[in-house]
């Protein structure tokens, strides 16, 4: 069972790391310094479909955030056998940045959490792939903490459809 830290990005064991956080690490893992890892996350980001302007609102906008940072979600009916579980509703995400490195990590995230179930997201140990994939140790401190206010606006996003279906 995940407990939520005081940050509120959710402590869960070692096996919440799952086959897409392994494979970003993999990815950025071939790189051999950082200066071809933020070049890696810069072309991540400009690979990002592009966001509708009408979406960028202030009720979107990622506060906590020095660049400018939109994210929307989108429920989608799950596709799963009735009584899998794999059935359940899963969340999608539309975001964009005016700073290239901050899309790149945007990408990083949906490539994290995009397509799971409400509940799927709260359990990622984000903090453990973030650590794992050498951000906190070579982002700015008001890249890292917008990177964090990021997560808590996907993480707040997953609670409030996860209220809403109990």
């Amino acid at each position: 069972m995940t407990e939520t830290t005081s940050n509120g990005t959710g402590a869960a064991d070692a096996s919440s790391i799952d086959s897409r956080v392994e494979e970003l690490i993999d990815n950025f893992s071939f790189l051999d310094d950082w200066e071809d890892r933020f070049r890696y996350l810069i072309d991540l980001g400009r690979k990002l479909p592009p966001m509708d302007e009408a979406l960028k609102t202030e009720e979107t906008k990622v506060r906590g955030c020095t660049s400018q940072v939109w994210i929307v979600d989108e429920v989608r009916p799950g596709t799963g056998t009735p009584g899998s579980g794999s059935g359940a509703p899963t969340l999608h995400f539309i975001a964009d940045s005016d700073a290239h490195i901050v899309k790149g990590l945007i990408a990083v995230l949906l490539e994290i959490y995009d397509g799971r179930t409400p509940q799927e997201i709260l359990a990622v140990d984000i903090r453990d792939a973030i650590g794992r994939l050498g951000f906190q140790q070579h982002l700015s401190p008001n890249r890292a903490n917008g990177l964090f206010s990021m997560v808590e606006r996907i993480r707040a996003l997953a609670a409030k459809e996860a209220q809403g279906k109990t």
